[in-house]
């Protein structure tokens, strides 16, 4: 276990235990601050506020301030109003609730002296308001923020609106680039879209007690490529990059086209992405017949990872949902890529099946399961083009033949050749600020000819678990260690036309 985990389960059950010595003085049983929520609908029966109070806790991010709003006002019931008491219940509680459980000197003074208490109205509101946001902030920053799920790219593992806890302690809290920010907004300022943060404050990258990501990891990233974007949501952004645009355009015509409204955006401010880290800093990845090696070795699969297959079916035979349903394979489908496809070709469908279901299958007679695989393509990282080196070198990769491709790692040097400059050269000159130049047949490194470069940064291999629909590593390359913002571990909620109440408080594996 890392110093950071050691700390934060310190300082959870110094907070908890604090809150149980507090209840014992308030007359509620000890045992009772230890259940999570549990605890605050205590404190409301105690303090006898409005049942409301306790389920607005449950509303995403606007819940972090009604919590920390329970227990400021469960230390006002202590007859602390003062602002140190307050900054204290936000920023240290794991210090200051044990002090007011076990000091002889604190009493719980109940519903009476908070009545009492000659505090306006608005300002009590804009006192707490004020240590709720910070103390979210700092929850959302170092400790753990909530996500979504917004596209179906890690499917069946994780669905389109689950909603996720992603912990910021597995790697260790990162410090932000960007200090000086709107709290709760990422980018974009709501109605304004104007950018939520300044930069003529920006802090190098800096990790507290970091630990590396581990292989099969469910990973939160900020978006490589998206250092430089257009910024147009519905037919550009995260969907198709600046640079697939200028690959497939030239840089002068994408510049010419959409100039106005290409931007840049610092490390922390990039796109939220979620995928499992199939490779980490010094594997040798290879993808074969869709299956992920690393060092020669296959990798496991998982049971909720899904492809596509070609099914063959009988002529004239018609199939729905149900009857899909009944050979084993549960499709869901999307608003613009569904898991069954019709490609055209009479008899023949693709659909999306996890591994798990594969294994379950049930055809009839006249049925048949087949694989299939992508075919070469040359947005495939990285960009060996059909008309040049694809016929000289014989690399066809696609999503599922790729490689091989070592991933860098902090340490690792290589020889600069003109292989390795087109698999590396971005990790040199962006994420590594280097000035990398061709010059009379040398190549310069700031300015100075080198022949091999060592590198500063380890490096991750992200894919989602829904194979054929996921815009993933093998699209744009290698993802950063100062990129990943967390690991996502647990599902707290989940919706698709209701509550999936299967899906609540899933361990994300």
């Amino acid at each position: 276990m890392s110093l950071g985990w050691i700390i934060f389960l310190l300082c959870t059950i110094l907070w908890h235990f604090g809150l149980s010595v507090m209840f014992k003085k308030a007359g509620i049983t000890s045992w009772k601050a230890w259940i999570p929520f549990y605890n605050t609908w205590c404190m409301s029966e105690k303090m006898e506020l409005k049942k409301y109070w306790f389920f607005l806790q449950f509303i995403p991010v606007a819940g972090q301030f009604i919590t920390i709003w329970f227990t400021i006002k469960f230390v006002e019931h202590f007859g602390r109003f003062g602002f140190l008491h307050h900054a204290a219940t936000v920023l240290f509680p794991f210090i200051y609730f044990p002090y007011l459980g076990l000091s002889p000197n604190e009493k719980y003074a109940g519903i009476a002296v908070v009545k009492n208490y000659k505090k306006g109205s608005a300002r009590e509101w804009v006192d707490a308001a004020f240590f709720a946001i910070v103390a979210a902030s700092i929850i959302r920053t170092f400790i753990f923020e909530a996500y979504t799920i917004p596209t179906p790219s890690m499917e069946k593992t994780l669905l389109v609106n689950d909603f996720l806890f992603v912990s910021k302690f597995s790697y260790g809290p990162r410090i932000p680039n960007t200090p000086l920010a709107m709290p709760f907004v990422h980018h974009t300022m709501p109605v304004t879209g104007s950018k939520s943060y300044v930069e003529w404050i920006s802090l190098p990258y800096k990790r507290w007690f970091p630990e590396p990501v581990k292989r099969n990891d469910v990973v939160v990233f900020n978006f490589p490529v998206n250092d430089t974007l257009i910024n147009d949501e519905m037919n550009f952004g995260s969907r198709v990059t600046y640079y697939d645009a200028v690959r497939q355009l030239g840089r002068d015509k994408v510049w010419q086209d959409y100039g106005d409204i290409i931007i840049t955006r610092p490390v922390d401010k990039r796109e939220n992405f979620i995928k499992r880290c199939v490779a980490i800093a010094g594997d040798e990845l290879s993808i074969i017949n869709g299956r992920v090696y690393i060092d020669g070795k296959p990798q496991p699969l998982f049971s909720e990872s899904e492809k596509y297959y070609k099914l063959e079916t009988p002529e004239n035979a018609f199939l729905d949902e149900e009857q899909l349903a009944e050979m084993g394979i549960h499709i869901h489908a999307g608003e613009d890529i569904g898991d069954i496809r019709d490609v055209g070709v009479p008899g023949v469908l693709m659909v999306n099946v996890t591994n798990a279901e594969k294994a379950r299958l049930k055809l009839p007679k006249g049925y048949r399961l087949s694989e299939f695989y992508m075919e070469p393509d040359p947005q495939i990282f990285p960009y060996y083009s059909i008309d040049s080196c694809f016929k000289y070198t014989g690399k066809k990769w696609s999503a599922d033949q790729f490689g091989p491709l070592v991933i860098p790692q902090k340490g690792m040097t290589i020889s600069l050749t003109s292989d390795n400059l087109i698999r590396y050269a971005r990790c040199i000159r962006v994420y590594e600020n280097n000035i990398l130049e061709m010059k009379d047949g040398q190549i310069l490194i700031n300015g100075k000819p080198e022949t091999t470069y060592t590198f500063k940064l380890n490096y991750y291999w992200m894919m989602g678990d829904n194979r054929h629909n996921s815009l993933d590593s093998r699209y744009w390359g290698f993802v950063p260690e100062d990129h990943v913002v967390g690991e996502a571990s647990m599902i707290w909620f989940s919706w698709d036309k209701g509550p999936r109440w299967k899906r609540f408080f899933n361990i994300i594996r």
